[in-house]
């Protein structure tokens, strides 16, 4: 699979998500789980990628079947899902997210997914993308019987709270061995796998591994790093007339 690229969206600008998707971006994470982005405030975000080539994720806070079917209603393409540990927890997130026999989700065709009732699909409804987020050692541990189950189309690594976890409980087993494990996990059941990206060093080495789910940083960092560089500019340029 050819590796798809994206980027973490939480400023909440809808402006911002309209620049991405502009850039090119495969796709784009929508994060209500850390992000400055009020689900009320969703659909607008959704409405800045219409037109686009580039995919809407929307990463919810926990996998809340209303607060699931809401997002996909609106138009989302797919959602991410934090701290899936279990098969258990992963059976709940893909009932959440698709329609009977395979889930429970309510069925309306009058929703902005379906053009307000215009674009009513033929035959099945369309399936999300739903994308599994291992964090923790339990969710490594259980990853091969999570990218099993059916419906969970991608395991996705959150580097930040696995490298906190194994610190936390004094895990024998390294970062890098974890990754690996989750990696293999969802190539041997035919999924895909990601990860966020905070170096663009590291992008190569990574997709190396075989991850196809590649988010280039986030826009707050993006913002934050080229104000510091912009501040350290005027500093020098402040410096440099002192003399």
């Amino acid at each position: 699979m050819k590796p798809l690229i994206g980027t973490f969206l939480s400023i909440g600008s809808s402006a911002i998500t309209e620049l991405a998707a502009e850039v090119g971006y495969d796709w784009v994470l929508i994060d209500l789980e850390h992000g400055c982005e009020s689900e009320a405030s969703l659909p607008n975000q959704l409405r800045a990628l219409r037109g686009s080539q580039t995919l809407a994720i929307v990463r919810v806070s926990a996998p809340h079947p209303d607060l699931m079917g809401r997002v996909l209603d609106w138009g989302a393409d797919g959602i991410m899902v934090p701290h899936v540990d279990t098969v258990e927890q992963a059976l709940r997130c893909v009932q959440a997210a698709h329609y009977p026999p395979q889930g429970h989700r309510g069925v309306s065709r009058t929703v902005r997914a379906y053009g307000y009732g215009m674009k009513i699909p033929e035959g099945e409804l369309p399936k999300p993308i739903l994308l599994a987020q291992i964090e923790t050692m339990e969710g490594v541990n259980h990853a091969d019987h999570i990218a099993a189950v059916p419906g969970i189309d991608a395991l996705f690594i959150g580097p930040a709270d696995l490298n906190y976890d194994l610190k936390a409980r004094q895990s024998p087993r390294s970062y890098e061995d974890c990754l690996q494990s989750v990696v293999k996990a969802a190539k041997d059941h035919g999924k895909s796998s990601g990860i966020l990206v905070r170096h663009s060093d590291d992008a190569e080495k990574l997709k190396e591994l075989g991850l196809t789910w590649i988010a280039m940083d986030s826009d707050l960092s993006l913002v934050r790093e080229g104000f510091k560089r912009n501040l350290a500019a005027g500093h020098r340029m402040a410096k440099q007339g002192d003399q």
